[in-house]
């Protein structure tokens, strides 16, 4: 599929980490990514990999390296993110031979593909309609000094 038409990652396709992302949260999009039934056109992405403590990036690369070797998936689909500038990051020198340069796209580019792929159905989603916006959207952040208020 074309880049504008390719829809969202799904939420089973995307980890975001962080100092506290466990090593059973890497292992099981590792395992998703390169096990057979994976190829249903996912990609499976982690974001911010470079964040991840130097115990849980090794079991990353332990994990990855041993389903890679024994996987009969030949095109997998696992994309690591990092912030480039993280040399300090166990996982950017263990998968340094896979790196590669993501490419640049304007900020009027992204948020054209994210209006496109947010937008709600009309008489869908009637929550939506209480943000006073010329398009409705499928997801909204809301911040509180407060946790657990019911939001």
């Amino acid at each position: 599929q074309r880049a504008e038409t390719a829809p969202l990652p799904s939420y089973d396709e995307v980890l975001v980490c962080t100092p506290d992302t466990e090593e059973e949260e890497v292992e099981l999009l590792v395992r998703r990514a390169l096990s057979p039934g994976s190829q249903d056109q996912k990609i499976y992405c982690l974001l911010g990999a470079d964040k991840l403590v130097y115990k849980v990036s090794k079991q990353l690369e332990s994990h990855f390296f041993r389903l890679v070797q024994f996987s009969s998936i030949p095109n997998y689909r696992f994309i690591i993110f990092c912030n480039a500038k993280a040399h300090n990051s166990y996982v950017i020198t263990a998968f340094d031979a896979y790196k590669v340069t993501f490419p640049c796209y304007s900020k009027t580019e992204i948020q054209t593909y994210l209006k496109m792929h947010l937008k709600v159905p009309s008489g869908t989603a009637p929550v939506a309609q209480a943000f006073k916006e010329p398009y409705q959207q499928n997801v909204k952040f809301v911040f509180s000094e407060r946790a657990g208020m019911g939001k």
